[in-house]
């Protein structure tokens, strides 16, 4: 396969400014923009500066620091290229907690380079492939004073909490925000080396299920074996979910999910993979879930129930023989394309109320709804990603799904009527939200040059 010429010229100007390139990715990387700590309030906001500052040295104009209840939106745009497309380029500049500190090898936030990777706290999610977009904007505009598509940013600091302020914003801002395709680069390669496509997102609603059993704690010695335990109240519950095999037992549940097509899983069937390698580097214990079911349907196609962390009762060093008056818990269901996230909630609130044991009053509160989306890959701007990223990579481009969420996708998809090309650069084991969260470097400069190469493909 052929190099394009543009696609040259692009790599050799990465190459050549690549000291520059990681040193800025540095800055950035250094600013603990933790979007979820109050006291980190002042740097999210000098994050939000940074990036601002970065888009208006690529090219963009009309740039804005938009203030919310919470954290910054930016947006910046370039409208100058009548007759061509429109690309709204979407990422997020706010990180999570490093915590765990003990198990870091190097500060969290101040990136360290190893094995050839960069080591650190929004590496790869999402600052390095955020700055990436904006890189490969100014790698354009450096070649050839101009861009061969209109462009649009929208870079929001709420993400990793929810994104309520950019949810808000882009409903309001339809015709602002108006173009052809969207951008998004916060997902992984399948594997080294596979210029990778997702075309599938799982939705996600995340919620407390809070259980009160007595008025108050009470003595377990004078009260055991009368009184409702609202932390065994709580396990006994879920565990009703959610049978041995991983069906979710909440009545219609599985109503509307939607199975692959023929094709698709064929596809998926062509992939490289290593079962036992998943399971003992991956996952680190032996694979559940639906019987009949392959890892990908479990993980890309196929809803499911999990319980995050429960609370409640008594914890510390020592004894007390306490039966606890309240628990509660973080629950979450994944959903596929097709299942309707109100119409799951309200069933699994019938569901508790008729399932509660004796004694234990339980409550349902919804803190994040986003729905399953399918990207239709027969779409010409993932045509044209796809081809630029076989390109860039040397090797033909794979489709596949992923089993996390990014409410955007489906902001965009609902109020904006736009595809997303989600193109992303990270790998599987790059851990993200994890201690020694990493982004390959190679990766990163990759990711500009593919990026760079796909707008300029798209503007033809």
């Amino acid at each position: 396969m052929s190099t394009p010429a543009g696609l040259t010229a692009i790599k050799q100007w990465v190459d050549a400014n690549q000291a520059r390139l990681l040193e800025e990715l540095f800055q950035l990387i250094r600013i603990p923009s933790i979007s979820t700590l109050p006291e980190h309030k002042a740097d999210v906001l000098r994050a939000a500066q940074f990036t601002a500052a970065a888009l208006e040295k690529a090219g963009l104009e009309n740039i804005e620091v938009i203030p919310t209840d919470r954290h910054p939106l930016i947006y910046a745009d370039w409208l100058h290229a009548p007759g061509k497309p429109t690309v709204l380029c979407y990422g997020h500049y706010d990180v999570q907690p490093p915590d765990p500190l003990e198990l870091w090898e190097s500060p969290p936030f101040e990136p360290t380079i190893r094995n050839g990777n960069i080591y650190a706290r929004g590496a790869v999610d999402d600052k390095g492939q955020m700055y990436a977009h904006i890189k490969a904007v100014e790698a354009l505009q450096s070649l050839t004073g101009t861009f061969p598509v209109n462009l649009k940013f929208l870079i929001e600091g709420e993400e990793e909490i929810g994104g309520a302020s950019i949810a808000k914003y882009v409903p309001e801002h339809k015709e602002k925000l108006k173009a052809d395709v969207a951008l998004v680069s916060d997902t992984a390669l399948y594997a080294e080396g596979i210029p990778t496509l997702c075309v599938g997102l799982r939705g996600l609603v995340y919620m407390e299920v809070e259980a009160f059993g007595p008025a108050r704690d009470l003595h377990s010695g004078l009260y055991g074996g009368a009184a409702p335990n609202a932390v065994f109240g709580l396990i006994e519950l879920l565990a009703k979910a959610k049978n041995a095999d991983g069906v979710i037992q909440i009545p219609g549940f599985y109503d509307d999910v939607r199975e692959p097509a023929k094709a698709e899983l064929e596809s998926w069937q062509s992939l490289p993979f290593n079962e036992a390698e998943y399971t003992n580097n991956e996952i680190g214990a032996a694979i559940t879930g639906e019987p009949g079911r392959s890892v990908f349907e479990k993980t890309w196609s196929r809803p499911t129930l999990e319980v995050h962390g429960i609370a409640g009762g008594f914890t510390g060093a020592g004894s007390k023989t306490v039966i606890p008056a309240k628990a509660l818990a973080k629950v979450s269901f994944r959903m596929v394309p097709d299942q309707d996230p109100e119409k799951i909630v309200e069933a699994f609130r019938a569901w508790v109320a008729v399932n509660a044991p004796k004694g234990i009053q339980a409550n349902v509160n919804v803190l994040g709804v986003s729905p399953g989306i399918v990207v239709n890959p027969d779409h010409p701007a993932i045509a044209v990603a796809a081809e630029a990223f076989e390109e860039s990579l040397g090797r033909k481009t794979v489709f596949i799904r992923s089993g996390g969420s990014i409410p955007i996708v489906g902001e965009f998809a609902k109020h904006l009527g736009i595809p997303t090309v989600l193109m992303g650069f990270g790998l599987p084991d790059d851990g993200l939200h994890s201690p020694n969260e990493k982004f390959k470097l190679a990766n990163y400069y990759q990711a500009i040059a593919t990026v760079a190469h796909f707008l300029d493909r798209y503007g033809e």
